[in-house]
């Protein structure tokens, strides 16, 4: 571990938290990731509920809530306490619900959405702050887990002289590449804008990276070899730095909330040939500045 690394994940670790009053949090690793107990989604939450898990939110980047048997007005209800809920384009073609997606995974998928580090939806010129994913059904074998990682300590960790570097560079996303090759419906609006690779996080201040392989194509003032070069490394280092993540594990009747403003996820296809449900909403965000 290098000098770099360590007085990052010190920082962290060492820092002082507040006790809560109407929740219990567990954290799930000292970097990123908490359990919250103690809260009944189904009823209406108070307003220092609402508040404590925000805060709980806002300090771990990913929650997680179990056994809350929730449909989807209570999930969307739940989601509006913090924020406008977005609205997906996909509704027009499949006449469904336009503020939730729902996503099936088993034997007749070629591959399965978020099967590689990403952060959702970076195409759009304001990605989203946040999603909360409810597990319907659960494959008859246990898999599936979603890993989650820590945007703010893949930032923190790199030497002065690479972060002065990035925080001069700008990506492109493009929301094709999500795609995988695979056509999407005609007429279907595919996002693409340009941001910082190093944005600074709206409500608590910290800087992060933001290029994720999901979706980011190029580093705009690079020439395409730099840009790739310095991508794949940015890349790896996120693959490869277990001290970065956390892994959730998951059951029937849990429910997921990441920031997706500082944090990537990717969703383990280890459950093959048996399937999987999910339902998500999710909150709009603001568009990354430095």
């Amino acid at each position: 571990m290098s000098h770099y690394v360590r007085e990052a994940v010190e920082r962290i670790t060492t820092r002082k938290l507040a006790p809560y009053e109407t929740i219990k949090v567990e954290p799930i690793t000292p970097i990123i990731g908490a359990e919250i107990s103690g809260v009944d989604l189904t009823r209406e939450l108070t307003a220092q509920q609402i508040a404590e898990i925000r805060r709980a939110w806002l300090e771990h980047h990913v929650v997680v809530f179990r056994k809350q048997e929730l449909s989807a007005e209570d999930q969307k209800r739940v989601a509006r306490y913090f924020g406008e809920l977005r609205q997906f384009p996909i509704a027009k073609f499949d006449g469904g619900d336009p503020e939730v997606v729902e996503a099936r995974s088993g034997r007749d998928n070629e591959h399965i959405v978020g099967g590689l580090w990403h952060t959702d939806g970076t195409g759009d010129e304001a990605p989203s702050a946040g999603s909360f994913l409810y597990m319907m059904d659960m494959p008859e074998v246990q898999g599936g887990d979603t890993m989650f990682s820590n945007m703010h300590l893949a930032y923190d960790m790199m030497s002065p002289a690479m972060k002065a570097f990035l925080e001069g560079l700008t990506a492109h996303h493009d929301g094709i590449v999500a795609w995988r090759g695979h056509k999407p419906p005609e007429g279907f609006p595919i996002a693409r804008a340009d941001h910082p690779v190093v944005m600074t996080h709206p409500e608590n201040g910290r800087k992060n990276l933001f290029v994720n392989s999901g979706f980011t194509t190029k580093i705009n003032e690079l020439a395409p070899f730099e840009s790739q070069q310095l991508l794949q490394m940015l890349y790896r280092m996120i693959e490869q730095e277990p001290i970065l993540a956390c892994r959730i594990r998951w059951e029937k009747h849990a429910m997921v909330w990441w920031d997706n403003r500082c944090t990537q996820h990717f969703a383990v296809w280890d459950y093959y040939p048996y399937n999987r449900h999910v339902r998500r909403v999710t909150i709009n965000g603001s568009k990354p500045t430095l």
